[in-house]
């Protein structure tokens, strides 16, 4: 018997007296995956095994998460501008009194990370 065969497309080995496929998961493109696209992998992994294990087959994951990175960059981008600028919160407080510019811009920062969170990354 032969060590190796290719049947239909698809690599086996012998091991014993049996031959097993030889499955590979390789993912054709590479992006970088940020704080939110990590946080939301861990979710899919822990509380929607089906999902993450059909990307994860199906080669798709990284982009997956990739896009939902960036898509939650973007939310988090917009809410605090829009968020800064219904509370006055500009150029003009950051030369006049800094560290309430600061404390306040660090407060809408937790507030749209919340929110983004809360409605892209656990969904």
């Amino acid at each position: 018997m032969e060590k190796h065969i290719t049947q239909n497309g698809i690599k086996y080995e012998l091991k014993g007296e049996q031959y097993y496929p030889m499955l590979e998961i390789s993912e054709k493109n590479e992006h970088k995956i940020g704080k939110y696209g990590l946080l939301h992998r861990d979710y899919i992994k822990q509380y929607k095994r089906g999902t993450y294990t059909t990307l994860l087959t199906e080669g798709r994951l990284n982009s997956y998460l990739h896009e939902i990175d960036v898509q939650a960059n973007s939310m988090v981008e917009a809410i605090v501008a829009n968020l800064a600028r219904e509370r006055g919160i500009d150029e003009e407080l950051k030369a006049s009194d800094p560290l309430k510019w600061v404390a306040e811009m660090n407060n809408i920062k937790a507030s749209a990370e919340e929110i983004v969170l809360r409605e892209v990354i656990y969904q």
